[in-house]
């Protein structure tokens, strides 16, 4: 009786370009960021995460390489790492870095959001309900 092997692999979500774009001045701190911390082949794993005043707020992190279902966005050899679930957030969206008086840092232009607190790093979908706090945080809210 023959045995057939079954692929239990996970595989990953295709390589897309239009899940996430990040503006040249984005790329380019990225770019330098990897470089200087020695690991120019890691890529930003951008997720979103329950909390903040706004009841969803982003994360980002360094990592060497995509995990499963993962999508990847590839823009010039600048690698973004988007699990399922925070892709169903942030699809259509973009990564700027602004530099001010003060202080600078990368900011995500969500199309998703329908409210925001001030800080930026902090929001709520028409889909996230009321699940978040009162934006007390005193970073102040835009709706």
């Amino acid at each position: 009786m023959a045995t057939a092997l079954v692929d239990m692999t996970p595989t990953m979500t295709e390589v897309s370009n239009d899940a996430m774009t990040l503006s040249p001045t984005a790329e380019s701190k990225l770019r330098d960021l990897l470089m200087a911390r020695n690991i120019p082949n890691h890529g930003l794993r951008v997720f979103v995460a329950g909390g903040g005043c706004s009841g969803l707020q982003y994360g980002m992190a360094f990592e060497a390489k995509a995990r499963d279902f993962d999508t990847v966005v590839n823009q010039n050899g600048v690698k973004l790492f988007i699990d399922p679930t925070s892709l169903m957030y942030l699809a259509g969206g973009s990564i700027d870095f602004v530099d001010s008086l003060m202080g600078g840092g990368f900011k995500i232009e969500n199309p998703n959001a329908t409210s925001a607190c001030g800080c930026g790093s902090s929001f709520r979908t028409k889909d996230s309900g009321s699940t978040g706090g009162s934006c007390g945080s005193g970073c102040g809210c835009s709706n």
